[in-house]
């Protein structure tokens, strides 16, 4: 293995250590946050699927060495679905139109990488 290979194999595995425990000391602030105002809102709970969505990415690439199209897509459209959720009900209506047409449209994006991932996952099992 070549020296520039192993500096990003081993940054790679760092920085995503980093990540997941950030991940982990956001999500215990959030859950600590709500516990104080002794409410749970469905915004709360967007946040809480956010933080569990990136921990399985940071899991899904230490377990396969690579990190699937779909997760960072899916991430995508909870971050949206929780802003719609959030914004006030006096919101233009064309920016709720619009951001819940980016949701149809990563949607679609996920069910055809998806599909991708499928296909190149049997063209795998023909070769061997």
């Amino acid at each position: 293995m070549d020296k520039t290979h192993l500096i990003t194999v081993i940054s790679e595995k760092v920085l995503l250590a980093i990540i997941g425990i950030a991940t982990c000391l956001a999500a215990l602030q959030h859950i600590y946050n709500m516990y104080l105002s002794m409410e749970i809102m469905l915004a709360d709970l967007f946040l809480l699927f956010i933080f569990t969505e990136i921990l399985a990415m940071v899991a899904a690439f230490y377990s396969s060495k690579r990190i699937p199209v779909t997760l960072p897509i899916i991430i995508a459209i909870t971050a949206l679905c929780r802003l719609i959720v959030m914004q006030n009900k006096d919101m233009d209506a064309l920016i709720i139109i619009a951001e819940a047409s980016a949701v149809i449209i990563l949607a679609g994006a996920a069910y055809i990488m998806s599909l991708k991932d499928k296909m190149s996952l049997e063209k795998l099992k023909e070769r061997d």
